[in-house]
């Protein structure tokens, strides 16, 4: 019963997960890195890196969730 539980819950997290990344597809990242460093002067500069989640792999989580999500409740009858 406890095993069935942890199906579900992972099941439905995984379609979570995959309906969020089909939805937003592409996230940005911001790092700050350090030049220079001069006495007390710092310089900085600041880089923004775009991240792209391939729909394929969207799809395919959301598809696993899916999947555990039946497998959760066919074991619970």
């Amino acid at each position: 019963m406890a095993r069935t539980n942890g199906l579900l819950i992972l099941g439905v997290i995984l379609v979570i997960v995959g309906l969020v990344a089909l939805a937003i597809p592409e996230f940005t990242t911001r790092q700050t890195d350090q030049v220079a460093k001069l006495g007390p002067l710092n310089v900085q500069a600041t880089h923004d890196t775009t991240h792209v989640i391939p729909p394929l792999l969207s799809g395919g989580v959301l598809v696993l969730g899916i999947v555990l999500v039946g497998v959760g409740v066919a074991q619970r009858r």
